[in-house]
């Protein structure tokens, strides 16, 4: 199905059909959906948040002025998260704030925030939404792309029968697949890229119980592999031990140590157009790996390291005419050290991020990057989304991809 592994915001306003809100919810997170939820103060008098919370395993957000660490801002950030959102149910007050480009409220915000596709489905007494304003408002919104979900006929809160009543959730959730699918068709802008990404930490084992590791989730390679996948490429994932489940679509390839990494890396370069290696692979290991486990004890322990193999350097050797792209994770943002790895490994660009900057870094949803170029050019971004930072680099990625293909 179409809303398999999409990101739905799913928007409820304050009318009784708001009851039917999270029938609406299951069918999306059934459908494979991962939703969020925005709702107006009006709609908490007929659902709480607390049930959209339990079924969407997210929380639930009402005030615009709320403290969220997953997004600063948080009307921009759920706006920029979203691949489609939903408003169901969507009163006349809502859908004259969205004609008319009022924003004073979350809801409203996020609907003139987001470039998602945009969905409404109307529910409300048959003579509010057969009046002059509603019916003007619903065409000034359709006409700019958002979809309508007709209201049905049957029987209304008032205990009259008429047009009004919300369409049934199932026809809901089938009308947002169906124009996900149809909007999937237009994005597949890297439809023909085969793509190599890696991703996560790498564990280099000292005896059966021990290992060397590093804090990295393996978050910014999985948004990669995510919007690259959405976008069309054929993408090969090549992930270190994680918690994250396979993004929908890719290739994934699991190993552990910073050889068996290489190795896939290595088999699958020539099968690829273009690699992106967001993955912190440990530099050293263990000189000898211990077959019994090492004791502990007073005195002190001396393990000798010894250096692990170079995964970029080594595509970057064999690179012709495919597209190789580089991390660079400092405590500082240090360019001249970037700048130094981005040569050394021939990359095309590198991306440098710096644990010093807020929001950037491991286990957190956000980065900071700074991407650089091997033409000198230098293009610091603000602090966005992971999934967004992915979009920028897969843009620049692709460019260099087209123009060696033409």
């Amino acid at each position: 199905m179409a809303l398999a592994g999409k990101r739905v915001l799913l928007a409820v306003t304050g009318g009784i059909a708001a009851y039917k809100a999270p029938l609406i919810l299951r069918l999306l997170v059934q459908a494979g959906a991962d939703v969020r939820v925005v709702m107006t103060e009006a709609a908490r008098r007929f659902v709480t948040p607390t049930t959209l919370e339990v079924l969407s395993k997210h929380p639930v957000h009402v005030d615009m002025f709320e403290r969220s660490e997953e997004f600063p801002v948080l009307h921009i950030g759920l706006a920029q998260w979203a691949q489609v959102v939903l408003v169901a149910p969507a009163t006349a007050n809502t859908l004259g704030k969205m004609a008319l480009g009022l924003a004073d409220n979350l809801l409203a915000a996020v609907c003139m925030a987001t470039p998602a596709p945009v969905a409404v489905a109307p529910a409300m007494e048959e003579h509010m939404l057969a009046s002059a304003p509603v019916s003007a408002n619903l065409a000034r919104l359709a006409d700019r792309g958002v979809q309508i979900v007709a209201a049905a006929e049957g029987e209304l809160a008032s205990g009259a029968t008429g047009r009004g009543r919300l369409a049934e959730p199932a026809e809901i959730v089938d009308a947002v697949a169906a124009m996900l699918a149809g909007f999937a068709d237009a994005a597949a802008d890297l439809a023909g890229l085969r793509l190599l990404l890696t991703a996560g930490p790498t564990l280099e084992d000292l005896d059966p119980v021990r290992f060397i590791g590093n804090r990295s989730t393996g978050k910014m390679g999985y948004a990669l592999a995510e919007r690259a996948a959405a976008r069309g490429a054929r993408v090969h994932l090549v992930s270190g031990p994680t918690h994250l489940a396979d993004p929908p679509g890719v290739e994934v390839e699991r190993v552990r140590s910073t050889a068996q990494m290489q190795a896939a890396c290595q088999a699958l370069w020539p099968q690829v157009d273009a690699a992106v290696l967001a993955a912190a692979p440990g530099d050293y290991r263990a000189a000898e790996v211990s077959r019994d486990k090492i004791r502990g004890g007073n005195e002190r322990l001396t393990i000798e390291l010894v250096p692990t193999p170079d995964i970029a350097a080594g595509l970057g050797a064999d690179k012709a005419s495919r597209v190789l792209v580089g991390f660079a994770l400092e405590t500082a943002a240090d360019v001249a050290s970037a700048r130094g790895k981005l040569e050394r490994k021939n990359c095309d660009f590198i991306a440098l991020n710096s644990l010093g900057d807020e929001g950037a870094g491991f286990a957190v949803d956000t980065n900071v990057v700074t991407l650089i170029g091997a033409d000198g050019s230098q293009e610091a971004l603000p602090r966005m989304t992971k999934l967004e930072v992915a979009d920028r680099i897969l843009d620049r990625a692709a460019a260099l991809w087209r123009q060696r293909r033409a």
